[in-house]
């Protein structure tokens, strides 16, 4: 029995006549009597009862009736799904993300593609560059929200957002008495440093490391931290300064001042990544709202 066979049926069943319901299904009324003797005779039942002038449904026909209209209520929505996700207009997305990002581009990004496609389940995962590297290529992420550069060709990129390092103080120290004012990284020069360990971002480290060496100091470090939160908390500690991306501004890390830089420091750059190989339509759907959103 076939999906055609449930609509010939429910024809008939609703007109009653099988003219009126041949012409409904464009089709000639001979061979719609016999699909539906077929039908009974698969189903080993009879589902109208036929005189010369008229037909009517059996009990058994309209026990069928009801649950024919239900088969094919739900195949239209099945249909209707798959036709949507194929478009991008519904179905589910696995993002990775990492914490600056969390506190820059991705509430903003995430609001408005929820707003335009409200269908679509974002599965969101806080994961590092390189684990989020690991997954785009395994497939069990679609997009990676990360930190260039990396070491990939089989992905595609696309810087979406820089920022600057700013400095994060512990709460009452000397450097707080500039106010909200910058301060210079040579200010810096004799205090310990919290860093990120190299490996997390070994070019945003060296990129650090050789900013303080153009001002004439190699920066103390006394503590390698990750992630960001644990840095600060650190800082706030007062284990240590911190030059850290600014966007970390928006955490509300109690015992921590932020300063600005006289200087132009290194950019902390923030990229969204994909597998060209990967044909999932809302990925397109993301990129177009991240481009629009961002860029």
């Amino acid at each position: 029995m076939e999906l055609r066979h449930l609509r010939y049926f429910v024809a008939v069943a609703e007109e009653l006549h099988f003219g009126r319901a041949a012409a409904r299904l464009h089709m000639a009324q001979q061979p719609l009597s016999r699909q539906i003797r077929q039908l009974e005779l698969e189903l080993d039942v009879s589902l109208f009862q036929r005189t010369k002038r008229t037909i009517c449904l059996t009990e058994a026909g309209e026990a069928f009736w009801e649950e024919a209209q239900k088969t094919l209520r739900q195949a239209e929505r099945a249909i209707a799904v798959a036709q949507r996700v194929s478009r991008g207009e519904a179905g589910s997305l696995q993002i990775g993300f990492t914490g600056p990002i969390l506190n820059s581009v991705l509430p903003t990004i995430v609001r408005q593609f929820k707003a335009r496609y409200p269908d679509i389940h974002l599965e969101l995962n806080r994961l590092s560059t390189m684990e989020q590297i690991d997954a785009l290529l395994n497939q069990n992420i679609q997009v990676g929200l990360l930190h260039p550069p990396i070491d990939a060709p089989s992905l595609t990129q696309e810087v979406i957002y820089q920022e600057p390092l700013i400095a994060a103080i512990p709460e009452g120290h000397p450097l707080c008495r500039y106010g909200s004012d910058s301060i210079s990284v040579k200010a810096l020069a004799n205090e310990p440093f919290i860093l990120f360990p190299r490996k997390v971002g070994p070019t945003l480290y060296d990129a650090i490391i050789s900013f303080c060496q153009q001002s004439g100091f190699s920066p103390t470090v006394v503590q390698e931290a990750f992630p960001q939160q644990t840095i600060l908390g650190l800082v706030a500690s007062g284990l240590g300064i911190s030059l850290i991306h600014a966007s970390v501004e928006r955490i509300q890390q109690r015992g921590v001042v932020t300063r600005s830089l006289k200087e132009i420091t290194p950019q902390l750059e923030s990229a969204i990544v994909w597998s060209p190989d990967t044909l999932h339509p809302a990925l397109f759907k993301l990129l177009e709202v991240t481009r629009e959103t961002v860029l």
